[in-house]
């Protein structure tokens, strides 16, 4: 039976979201692992009617199921070769939060991060809290029996969840709790399997706190009340199909206090994790140098905050409601850890960017200290806590005789370690190294009685192993468990029982060499662009709301909430593109369709913890695809923008005449790919060029270059006419461009790359002798500044173009470093401030935010994306994307601002958007400081 003959049979059974399409089956065979497992259809059911309707479907045509939350495992238990069904999309609610039973009551597609917003009114939360509780789901912690930082403080979510509701591979629907009702068949049954092996039960199980590994069949002994609902917790969907559960609330302690330990070396810091324990932390976290260098080298130096001295650090946080009490088990921890440097953190602010380090570990271990890829498949092992820190140096030991290199880190105070190795996958015999280090690692992990799994689950990383962690005796006792629920293995199979080999599909083993001459050098992959769009583990930051930090990634993702168009999904059709057939060339529709919404935000760079830069993945496709081919008609529209914009200055009113009449907008906007729905920005009567040339130049002052773009000068002039203004008070006497200086942008984003080498080459001619002679380059579009701080070098490869990069500045960071230079006040200003999404991923927007902060004003920073940037919210097709992620934070925003608050935005598209969709007239930094200098001189000022 084909996809779409089961996607028939499917929609005529009542399901209404089926998808069987090359796009959307490429992203579905890959989850957080390393595992291609293609789909034969997706499912994003809208009820459990649905859900019972699909499972009939399967079990009718001998098909099989995998239940699939966000997609974030690390095992590869969340993808299969039959129908692959996503809760997210719809089964997210949370049905009701009973603060006196402390309880909350979820469907299984429910966010973490949403259950634990509905449950702060009542000063209750969920407990588990993993590094991915932004984006994972109760259902997937359900299936994995995940952990998280706080397992210490409130346990692991077996622990957490007191009923279930399930459906059965018989359609029975089965519920546990206090009460059990349904498939009585299935467990009479079940009863009697455990009734006969109560031996193995007793002795092979339980043995410590994350033992994950296998079914725990603890629970079901009679001494445990057959306990089937914490049985099937950490089951991987083999067993059942978790539809909704009652989850046990928690009171959150009223203080939490962080001590950072500092110790010689990881294996140090593991041995004093004994005594640590004596203190009841509600968390104990390890880190060490080696994920902190990684976070240097891709962010800069200044983001990691200080920690104490030492080469390992544990995190630990004491809990409590006496503020007096916490403070003195703090004062006896760090009397008795035996550090050799220490930090107390009261301030929850403080704090965060700590935890986030460790958060964002899945990520920023996407690299080895090799620098080459690393890979999960044994990344969460756990041994009993005292035994912890002999075991990272075994590990340490056994890592460097395969070859490879870590940077472990994890939940040290539970005995588990996560870790991420360079197995040389794209090489010839990869796999095989592959399978001989995970089989010697299983074998260090039980010689100290720990668990091949302390969080994750087995799925299809471990599954095969767990023959070396139990007996023969137990691994029967897992088989007939199985064919008690399902007889046919269509749950989930190759995870669990009758497991897939670990090396079986192996997505990065899998890939093709790309063969084509490639447009842009991709340094930080060595120029191989299998190796950037690998770059993706799918942990699926992507996913979450990253916009309350300041984060941009990804709009396109919280304005469809489909995984078409989140970062990950693109990644996995890019792989697919090169890894497998549904989607085999640059031109695939599929690759196109996943691309489409891209907003080119590079926002993905900055804030995915793995550094994927899909925008210039885009700009790559966009080259393959088009190179010597008819393009789009706004790629010879909008990706020309600066030759029509040259040539309308020399007629400016004419051009807006002609734009302004309603007949030919409407033919003109056709033609070029233009949404009618758009307004056309009108050409400026005279251009920043044409005043400057009239102006005496400075008489004297430190030289600077203004680096004049094609939206300032023919749109905007006033700001760059304020720049000049600004640095020239500041003691800078500034140059400006020539007119054939031009950053190649629009080129760029259209994917035209061998015209925007052209253009950039013109350019660093220009600019080579200011940049050698140390002359800063001023950008004031930042979409143009992080051109040549970026994508420069990316594609024109070579010493100039280097030394151009280095020079380029924003007028923040020149200020900022300006002596003598104070900015004016602006006291009393609220200032909305909405930093360009090339601003906050490629230059940073610290510089700007400590400028304002300085000059007094009060600054409320908007997170996310415009919705315009660039071309992408003035195409045809584009217009209702780009208005929903106005809405994310733009345009509520400036509809609650007041008549004096003043909008900020360097961005032409952003002043663009809110212009064209809230009648708001945004202001450039340098207006705001040239209005502020205007202030203190006693003219006139602009609220506006």
């Amino acid at each position: 039976m084909t996809s779409a003959d089961l996607a028939t049979r499917l929609r005529r059974a009542g399901v209404g979201d089926v998808l069987d399409d090359a796009t959307n089956r490429s992203m579905y065979a890959s989850d957080a692992s390393l595992y291609r497992v293609v789909p034969r259809a997706v499912v994003r059911p809208k009820s459990e009617d649905e859900v019972a309707a699909t499972l009939a479907v399967c079990r009718e045509l001998g098909v099989p199921l995998t239940a699939r939350g966000a997609g974030t495992s690390v095992a590869g238990n969340a993808i299969g070769p039959g129908v692959v069904v996503d809760f997210s999309r719809y089964l997210h609610q949370v049905l009701e939060v009973d603060p006196a039973a402390r309880s909350a009551r979820v469907q299984a597609g429910t966010v973490q991060a949403t259950l634990q917003a509905a449950a702060r009114p009542y000063g209750l939360r969920f407990g588990p809290d993993p590094s991915t509780h932004t984006r994972c789901t109760i259902g997937g912690m359900i299936g994995n029996n995940s952990c998280g930082a706080r397992t210490l403080g409130y346990g692991r979510t077996s622990d957490n969840v007191l009923a279930l509701s399930a459906l059965t591979v018989d359609g029975s629907r089965l519920v546990t709790g206090p009460e059990l009702s349904g498939a009585e068949p299935i467990t009479a049954a079940l009863r009697e399997v455990v009734g006969a092996n109560l031996a193995v039960a007793r002795t092979e199980f339980g043995r410590f706190g994350r033992q994950v590994s296998g079914y725990a069949v603890e629970h079901l002994l009679p001494e445990r009340g057959f306990n089937l609902t914490e049985f099937l917790v950490g089951s991987e969907g083999t067993l059942a199909v978790v539809t909704e559960a009652t989850v046990r609330l928690v009171a959150d302690p009223a203080h939490r206090v962080l001590v950072v330990l500092g110790y010689p070396d990881f294996g140090t810091a593991g041995d004093v994790i004994p005594a640590i324990l004596e203190f009841a932390p509600t968390a104990c976290e390890g880190i060490d140098s080696r994920i902190c260098e990684v976070l240097r080298s891709r962010r800069g130096p200044g983001s990691v905050p200080p920690l104490p001295g030492g080469q390992a650090w544990l995190m630990v946080e004491l809990a409590g409601d006496d503020l007096g009490e916490v403070r003195e088990r703090v004062a006896k921890l760090v009397a008795s850890a035996a550090a050799v440097d220490s930090m107390v953190v009261e301030d929850p602010v403080a704090a965060a960017p700590l935890w986030r380090i460790r958060e964002d570990g899945a990520g920023l271990a996407g690299r080895a200290p090799s620098g080459l890829p690393a890979h999960a498949g044994w990344e969460d092992a756990a041994v009993p806590p005292a035994k912890i820190g002999a075991y990272l140096r075994d590990f340490d030991t056994l890592v460097d005789r395969h070859g490879l290199t870590a940077m472990p880190y994890g939940h040290l105070g539970d005995g588990c370690v996560h870790v991420r190795l360079d197995f040389p996958l794209d090489r010839p015999g990869g796999p095989g190294r592959f399978r001989a280090f995970l089989e010697d690692a299983a074998d260090l992990v039980v010689s100290y009685g720990g668990s091949l799994s302390g969080e994750h689950g087995d799925g299809r990383a471990r599954s095969e192993l767990l023959t070396r962690m139990y007996s023969p005796a137990a691994m029967d006792l897992f088989r007939q468990i199985k064919h008690t629920f399902d007889p046919d293995g269509l749950l989930n199979p190759g995870n669990l029982v009758d497991p897939d080999p670990v090396d079986a599909n192996v997505r990065v083993a899998q890939a093709r060499p790309v063969r084509q001459r490639l447009a842009l050098a991709y340094h930080g992959d060595g120029g191989d662009f299998n190796q950037a769009v690998h770059r993706c583990t799918g942990v699926g930051k992507c996913r979450a709301d990253n916009t309350g930090t300041g984060g941009v990634m990804c709009p396109s993702y919280l304005a469809t909430k489909n995984e078409k168009d989140s970062t990950r999904g693109r990644a996995r059709v890019l792989q697919e593109m090169l890894d497998g057939d549904l989607a085999p060339s640059w031109r695939s529709p599929a690759v196109h369709d996943a691309l489409d919404l891209c907003l080119s935000c590079k926002g993905c760079l900055s804030d995915c913890p793995t550094g994927i830069d899909m925008a210039s993945y885009k700009s790559e496709v966009l080259h393959q695809s088009y190179t010597r081919r008819l393009r789009p008609r706004s790629h010879y529209s909008l990706g020309w923008l600066p030759r029509w914009s040259r040539l309308a200055s020399r007629m400016p009113r004419l051009a807006n005449r002609m734009i302004s009449l309603p007949g030919l907008r409407r033919i003109a906007l056709f033609l070029a790919g233009v949404d009618a729905r758009r307004s056309i920005p009108a050409f400026a009567d005279r251009t920043f060029r044409g005043w400057h040339a009239a102006q005496q130049p400075a008489a004297d002052g430190k030289p600077v270059v203004l680096f004049v773009d094609s939206f300032t000068d023919h749109f905007a002039p006033e700001v760059a006419r304020a720049a000049v203004e600004v640095l020239t008070a500041a003691g800078y006497a500034p140059r400006i461009t020539s007119k054939d200086a031009c950053c190649g942008l629009t080129w760029i984003s259209t994917g035209q790359l061998d015209a925007a080498k052209r253009i950039l080459g013109r350019t660093v001619s220009e600019l080579q002798a200011a940049a050698e002679d140390g002359i800063p380059i001023v950008g004031l579009e930042p979409s143009c500044t992080g051109v040549l701080r970026s994508d420069l070098t990316e594609l024109l490869d070579g010493e100039a173009a280097r030394k151009v990069s280095a020079a380029t500045v924003t007028v923040a960071e020149l200020l900022s470093r300006t002596e003598g230079w104070t900015p004016p006040s602006l006291d009393g200003r609220k200032v909305i401030a909405q930093p360009h999404c090339h601003h906050h991923a490629v230059m940073g927007w610290s510089p700007d935010a400590e400028l304002l902060k300085a000059a007094g004003a009060d600054v409320v920073r908007l997170g996310g994306c415009c919705g315009l940037a660039g071309n992408f919210g003035v195409e045809r097709g584009h217009y209702e994307v780009s208005v929903q992620v106005a809405e994310q934070q733009l345009l509520p925003a400036l509809r609650a601002a007041g008549d004096d608050d003043v909008f900020l935005a360097d961005g032409f598209s952003c002043r663009t958007q809110s212009a064209d969709l809230a009648g708001v007239r945004g202001k450039h930094l340098v207006e705001l400081l040239r209005d502020g200098m205007r202030q203190e001189k006693g003219g006139p000022v602009s609220r506006r």
